[in-house]
């Protein structure tokens, strides 16, 4: 296994996968695994995973995710896998501190859990994009989730076909401070 620094080096957003090659169970609820044991405020783990993996109903959940008037995500039928991940409510902890310090923790372990979902896919050695554009009342129909909940990710995985591309980050010095913020 790699090193974590080269997996993140490595993880990229893939917008081209294999289409004639399903994903393995086993790595899904791997994947899943390292998903659940993700950190969450107060332990509130506020998250459900959907796996959508059945084609016709992939296919479906890929058109909500694909707009014509922005040319966006009209890759995603290609991705054997959409992992769709619905906001749950949190534990009166994390609540009361939300509310107290005007942040959403959800949010914020939400965003953790997605980061594990990636890594961990591309530790399978698969690829993954994550998208967060897409026609949520079409997908909660699609997917019977109930209308008071909200649909926050769809991260799509599959094997991917795209060449590994060098990333464009900003300079170190940019981005990080010591002691003090320097922006």
């Amino acid at each position: 296994m790699e090193d974590f620094l080269s997996l993140a080096r490595q993880r990229q957003s893939d917008r081209s996968f294999d289409t004639t090659r399903p994903v393995e169970r086993e790595k899904i609820e791997r994947i899943l695994e390292a998903a659940r044991m993700a950190p969450s405020a107060c332990n509130a783990q506020p998250w459900h995973f959907i796996v959508v993996d059945e084609p016709e109903l992939k296919n479906k959940v890929a058109d909500a995710t694909s707009t014509r008037i922005l040319g966006l995500n009209h890759f995603t039928k290609q991705a054997p896998v959409h992992l769709i991940i619905v906001e749950e409510k949190v534990n009166f902890t994390s609540g009361v501190g939300g509310w107290v310090k005007d942040k959403s923790f959800a949010l914020v372990d939400i965003g953790i859990a997605a980061a594990h979902i990636c890594l961990a896919a591309e530790d399978e050695g698969l690829g993954s994009c994550i998208l967060g554009w897409f026609d949520e009342d079409k997908m909660r129909k699609l997917l019977n989730i109930p209308s008071g909940k909200r649909i926050l990710l769809d991260i799509i995985i599959g094997y991917s076909t795209q060449k590994d591309r060098p990333k464009k980050r900003k300079e170190t010095d940019k981005v990080i401070s010591y002691n003090k913020y320097q922006g």
